[in-house]
């Protein structure tokens, strides 16, 4: 086994393979390797999970579930707060070992930090302000009070491509909200959960309030957490076909859900764009991340009278990218996460060509050691090809022209997700007209980022259930107690 030399503690991926998280114990065990997408070299080992360790998370979770319910709003607030400073001083550390296991450029891994430090601010705030509410019936027979209360122990299950945000986005509002959780995050970005895990246990979190697990075999892990009464929440990210599962799985107990599910973007720009910011827009919310996002924009609606001019000027861009790996400070675009992923992407491309699509740059895995994929750019793309209709998860523009205003927004429909959509255009109302129109659960208008805590994050369609982030991101972990007051 290969172990990269560390500057720093939290960078170290041997620190982080130490063993599962369970009670505030770490337990050793092997059985995951932890592969650099840039190399395809082990770089830690972690251990395993079985179902028995399963249940003993949901045990340590049960153990600390009354104490943290119990903890005062403020405390739990406080905590929160320290975790987020403790990120802030180890952000470089943590930016570090997220490019390292994901292969993101460093660029993409401290924005990454940053954005996943905020959740713990945010919900820190939002633990002080849990709603409730207090009104008289209609017929004035009664008075109606209505309270919030932890859901209970909540299983999170987080995805590869962000593996610090997507965790605290979820343990943010759970831990906010008081309840106890199950992080287990995807067999190929491990060390960074188990990075969280420690700077949690350093801000005071208790024992068992936050437990991490490992598994080469998720189903049946996840399925017994779920199948035990003593779990009330499922919160997920990750594939829509998976989540079609585990929503079944979950129906059993009826197990309250929270689905973040797959994207196909849509990016529309018209002719009374600003050509530069349209570009500028497209560049981020295409290969933030290498285009590994769920939010990444897949289909590029080009208006007739500006699409030769896009295409040119997004090639010029995506070609110049510096391809390498995510650890090197001059790299643009990094690996894919996996050489399965990159022939994935690689299909879709070739499909695409062969049923007439021209790349104007990219188009074919590059050579060498790594799991690389070129920034891509693809124009005349026919809509029945298979890119047009599933997530490509790569660093691939394809472009397509449109004519009018209805032909937009029906080809932006044509798809059975609802994530998120961009619309550039000079117009204002039209922007907002266009963005109505679109099916989907949130638009960026002459913008080409729109996550943020503060933010409800979620899709329609066959892209989620619920929000994250925001306001209402904390009663996604709380129910609802209706008390009837007599007078």
């Amino acid at each position: 086994m290969t172990i990269h030399t560390a500057t720093s503690s939290y960078a170290d991926p041997a620190l982080h393979a130490q063993g599962l998280f369970i009670g505030g114990r770490r337990e050793p065990g092997a059985g995951i390797p932890v592969v650099d997408p840039a190399t395809g070299q082990t770089i830690a080992d972690v251990p395993n999970a079985s179902i028995e360790d399963a249940m003993r998370a949901v045990d340590a979770a049960e153990a600390a579930a009354a104490g943290w319910r119990a903890t005062p709003p403020r405390q739990r607030s406080e905590i929160l707060r320290r975790w987020f400073q403790l990120m802030s001083e180890h952000a470089e550390e943590l930016a570090g070992l997220i490019s390292l296991e994901n292969g993101k450029a460093l660029t993409d891994a401290r924005g990454e930090v940053a954005y996943a430090a905020e959740f713990f601010r945010w919900y820190a705030e939002e633990a002080t302000r849990i709603p409730g509410e207090f009104r008289h019936t209609p017929s004035g027979s009664h008075g109606i009070l209505v309270d919030h209360e932890p859901i209970g122990i909540a299983v999170l299950i987080t995805p590869w491509n962000f593996p610090a945000a997507m965790a605290t986005r979820k343990i943010g509002p759970a831990l906010a909200a008081g309840c106890t959780v199950i992080l287990k995050p995807a067999s190929e970005t491990p060390l960074t959960a188990y990075a969280m895990a420690r700077l949690g246990e350093e801000a005071g979190v208790p024992a068992g309030v936050v437990n991490v697990l490992t598994t080469r075999d998720p189903g049946p892990v996840v399925a017994a957490m779920l199948a035990d009464p003593r779990v009330r929440k499922l919160s997920f990210t990750g594939s829509t076909g998976v989540g079609r599962v585990l929503l079944a799985e979950a129906a059993k107990s009826v197990v309250n859900c929270s689905m973040e599910l797959g994207g196909n973007a849509p990016f529309l720009v018209f002719d009374d764009a600003d050509l530069d910011a349209a570009l500028d827009g497209a560049m981020i919310a295409k290969m933030r991340n290498a285009g590994e996002a769920c939010t990444a924009a897949n289909r590029f609606y080009v208006q007739a009278g500006i699409h030769d001019a896009f295409v040119k000027g997004l090639t010029a861009r995506m070609a110049a990218m510096k391809v390498g790996a995510g650890s090197d400070p001059a790299t643009q675009c990094g690996p894919m996460i996996t050489q399965k992923a990159v022939a994935k992407i690689h299909h879709l491309v070739s499909d695409a060509m062969k049923r007439g699509a021209r790349a104007t740059t990219g188009g074919a895995p590059l050579p060498g050691d790594g799991f690389f994929y070129p920034p891509t750019v693809l124009e005349n793309v026919p809509v029945d090809a298979a890119i047009a209709h599933e997530e490509i998860f790569g660093p691939v523009a394809a472009i397509y022209r449109f004519a009018t205003e209805e032909e937009a927004i029906r080809l932006a429909n044509t798809t059975e997700y609802g994530l998120a959509a961009y619309v550039y255009s000079g117009d204002l109302k039209r922007a907002l007209r266009v963005g109505k129109g679109i099916e989907t659960g949130m638009v960026g208008i002459n913008r080409g980022l729109m996550s943020d805590p503060a933010a409800p994050f979620g899709g329609v369609k066959q892209s989620g259930i619920g929000r994250e982030g925001g306001v209402t991101g904390i009663l996604e972990f709380m129910e609802a107690k209706y008390y009837a007051l007599e007078f």
